[in-house]
């Protein structure tokens, strides 16, 4: 059963201040002392800081959908250079305006990540006076929680908006109106708040807290840590221009040595254990909380909250036999990636789906009573869809076990960290310091469940050549495993790479298009057809779902090396024909769509800016300059 969360009887009391950056709330006119040293009052504190990711505009319907599309392998489904301007599609190509309509309210992310900063800050503030966490373990539990959800917060503002206002005291008639603060001073404030919060946090398991993967553990605290050491070594784009920090206390050997000394120790401490990687996903959308597993932390989101599958699953066009909620599918991959991945990599049926599932006239209604009310449900197959909307399909309406009871919130928790990240940090870090031979065992738990034992070996002699082929191993590596997750943008970024690779995004969808140079041996069409019982699927077909009659597409055609003239030979075998690249003899993919994946240079358009609605009530304290371009004609 989830934890749902609670709202706390503190953090509801409070009235609100209006600041430049947030609604804050103010000093509590409850007793303090009584609060903060009663473990159950405390622990509610906690949970009210979870309620600001859960908010409307918060990370459930702002943050989550659209930061961190485009990327060189996802996109918002599908954009279109004609499309620039729109609000949605703005966000994502790297042009984003001040007075974006999704965004320039003054309750979206923004002021949301704010509120719960200012609820942890309170939480910090009273643990330390009144929670005797020297002598309770318990209340220094809930201190390490405060302090690293607080970092979890800090290191999105700053990879959406960059240098941000730096609040770590809680809201005060002297500090309410604040200007940028250089990130750098607000990185090494969370590392040290990340390493004080190591010694207050137990490890999965170790107690009742944390036995499940919505409270934070050593483990996560420890994972945050290593990627935030990373980023804070790594490049952004700031006033000046787009580089790395020039803190000497940040530079990138030290960084590296960070993510090092932290993910060596998640892994010996055999506290988290890698199982398979669809296993990761279907435990997700089951709810399945246990500590222990892959994943490190989750945004907690109850029933009615969270547009997870909503905005990355697999796209159900009507209230069907799995989702009661025609939803899913508003972003995807780019369709190179599916065809990048080798065609023996697990990793890829599971990541990326060709399918989505069908509309009314696709299936027959029928009746459904839940908790009183009736529902139309119809029973639908699955229907080819085209390159430019393939689905991401680690997140399934279909492995759900409980009903959907909202129209766009399924409830689904957000993944924020798992083991396999752990790994690869380490890989990529060890690298750096000790070269790729020392860093290969690390890279090699993730290829070993994703590959036959032969593929790893041969990757094993390529990427261990030196350190530059296994830097690339890397960033090849992170894209096949994260794909859809939202860590490939700010990877991009903290590499200094991304106008290189997504120039090459480009320049692939151009050849995917036409079907040339690593594409040219695709076939033109797909041949599908609707599993029955009893059938023997061809070797070379491609199944994306557990065979069920009726339901499930059998598809050949999207492999290198199909061929139309086999695919027309499956037709005495009952498959069809199905347009895949081509629609009335033109691409799919058009020049229109592959340009407005980005519209700006990327590495110098990667923040957003901070919205008109703060800066007016800023006191003249906050500006965008040096951080977006204007958007050209």
């Amino acid at each position: 059963m989830k934890n749902y969360i609670k709202l706390s009887i503190m953090a509801l009391s409070l009235a609100g201040l209006s600041s430049c950056d947030m609604d804050a709330p103010s000093i509590s006119s409850l007793d303090e002392s009584s609060v903060f040293a009663t473990y159950s009052l405390a622990e509610a504190e906690i949970m009210s800081i979870h309620v600001s990711f859960g908010e409307t505009n918060s990370y459930r319907g702002r943050f989550l959908p659209y930061y961190g599309i485009n990327s060189d392998v996802e996109w918002i489904i599908t954009p279109t250079y004609s499309d620039r301007l729109t609000d949605k599609y703005a966000l994502a190509n790297y042009a984003t305006q001040p007075g974006n309509g999704q965004m320039n309210t003054d309750n979206n992310a923004y002021a949301k990540f704010y509120e719960g900063i200012e609820r942890a800050n309170l939480a910090i503030k009273g643990l330390r006076e009144f929670g005797d966490v020297e002598n309770r373990p318990e209340m220094a539990q809930l201190l390490g929680e405060a302090l690293t959800l607080r970092a979890v917060i800090y290191n999105d503002l700053i990879k959406a908006w960059g240098d941000v206002p730096a609040r770590f005291e809680p809201n005060n008639a002297e500090n309410l109106y604040k200007p940028r603060t250089n990130r750098d001073s607000i990185y090494k404030v969370l590392l040290a708040d990340l390493k004080e919060a190591e010694d207050y946090c137990y490890w999965p398991n170790e107690n009742a807290i944390t036995r499940n993967t919505e409270r934070v553990s050593k483990s996560f605290v420890k994972g945050l840590r290593a990627r935030l050491a990373l980023y804070a070594g790594g490049y952004g784009l700031r006033g000046d221009g787009y580089r790395r920090s020039k803190d000497p206390e940040l530079a990138p050997d030290k960084m590296y040595q960070i993510a090092k000394e932290e993910c060596l120790d998640i892994i010996n401490s055999g506290r988290n254990t890698l199982g398979s990687f669809e296993e990761n996903f279907t435990k997700l959308c089951t709810d399945d909380i246990t500590a222990g597993g892959e994943s490190l932390w989750e945004i907690p989101f109850s029933e009615g909250r969270g547009r997870v599958l909503y905005t990355w699953g697999v796209r159900h066009q009507i209230e069907d036999q799995y989702t009661y909620q025609p939803r899913g599918g508003v972003n995807g991959p780019l369709p190179t990636l599916f065809y990048d991945y080798d065609v023996d990599d697990s990793r890829r049926n599971i990541t990326c789906v060709p399918y989505r599932w069908g509309a009314k006239d696709d299936g027959e209604a029928t009746a459904v009573n839940h908790n009183g009310q009736n529902y139309n449900v119809y029973q639908v197959p699955q229907v080819m869809s085209n390159p430019t909307a393939m689905y991401f399909g680690k997140l399934r309406y279909e492995w759900m076990d409980r009903f959907v009871t909202s129209t766009n919130d399924d409830g689904i928790n957000w993944q924020y960290m798992r083991l396999a990240d752990v790994y690869l940090m380490a890989a990529e870090a060890i690298n750096e310091i000790d070269g790729p031979s020392a860093a290969w065992p690390y890279m090699k738990p993730i290829l070993d469940r994703a590959l036959p034992a032969a593929k790893v070996s041969a990757l094993q002699a390529k990427y261990t050549a030196n350190k530059t082929a296994f830097f690339n191993g890397i960033v090849d590596q992170r894209a096949f495993e994260f794909a859809g997750e939202v860590l490939r943008k700010p990877d991009l970024v903290r590499w200094g790479i991304i106008d290189e690779k997504m120039a090459e995004a480009k320049q692939k969808l151009t050849r995917l298009a036409n079907r040339e140079g690593e594409y040219a041996d695709l076939p033109e069409k797909v041949y599908v057809k609707l599993y029955a019982k009893d059938d023997i699927i061809p070797s070379d077909a491609e199944l994306f779902d557990t065979p069920k009659e009726g339901e499930t597409l059998i598809i050949y055609g999207l492999n290198h090396g199909d061929t139309d003239d086999q695919g027309k030979n499956m037709k005495d075998d009952g498959f069809e024909s199905k347009g895949w690249f081509l629609s009335n003899g033109e691409p799919r993919i058009t020049d229109d769509i592959i340009n407005g994946l980005y519209v700006q240079q990327p590495s110098m358009n990667c923040l957003w800016p901070i919205w008109t609605y703060f800066i007016g009530v800023s006191n003249g304290l906050l500006n965008n300059d040096g951080i977006y371009g204007q958007l050209s004609d």
